[in-house]
């Protein structure tokens, strides 16, 4: 995929119009690169006064970016602009075709308690079918999230009896890809700054993933 054809709009406008008293719909298409063999599930997007870009982790102080930038080519600003203070759309979204990397969250609608971004004063109104997510990907090998919340939301919905710790896995009951493999979840710290983990922990944390749920 080209770089002009990666930016189509992410934005889910029909989406967008049906908030209403209170609850968000999902302001964001999933982005599904039939690829893919992690995908990434946060709990919901933070209030697009904070986003810098119409894309997945689109607070600029949110390190998500910075992170895969470190991983993948040893400089955490790779994917940042500075000077706009901004992240660089067209890059991510063409790493993230070429490198087989999914995004979505586990919630496509809420309510915020809250004003503010924290994951903990959301509060659930619709849960995303995620069978259905893994139904277009048919290479996926590991559903990775960020969050507490978002980590209890897929092991209710996916039957999982227990929350793995971060920076483990587990097997996800009855799911496998197009290629016979069981799914894992996988755990990560949070590339929030509110995490209390160094920024190169970190950058460890997701590499030692990427390592394992990336075949070659």
């Amino acid at each position: 995929m080209s770089l002009n054809q990666a930016m189509i709009s992410y934005l889910n406008t029909e989406n967008m119009a049906r908030n209403k008293e209170g609850v968000e719909y999902h302001p964001l298409r999933p982005f599904l690169p039939e690829n893919a063999q992690v995908l990434f599930l946060g709990s919901f997007p933070p209030q697009r006064k904070r986003w810098c870009m119409d894309f997945y982790y689109p607070n600029f102080i949110n390190d998500h970016w910075r992170i895969e930038g470190a991983v993948f080519f040893d400089d955490r600003n790779h994917f940042v602009d500075a000077e706009a203070k901004c992240f660089k759309l067209k890059e991510i979204v063409h790493f993230c075709q070429s490198r087989g990397l999914a995004f979505f969250d586990t919630c496509t609608a809420i309510r915020r308690l809250q004003d503010n971004a924290s994951d903990k004063f959301l509060e659930v109104v619709e849960h995303t079918d995620i069978p259905s997510l893994l139904h277009s990907l048919p290479h996926c090998r590991s559903i990775v999230t960020t969050g507490e919340k978002a980590t209890e939301t897929i092991c209710a919905s996916l039957e999982i009896p227990f929350l793995p710790k971060v920076n483990t896995s587990v097997p996800i009951p009855h799911t496998f890809n197009g290629d016979g493999l069981q799914i894992l979840l996988y755990r990560l710290p949070s590339s929030s700054r509110a995490y209390p983990l160094a920024f190169e922990k970190k950058v460890e944390a997701y590499k030692t993933m990427f390592e394992l749920c990336m075949g070659d």
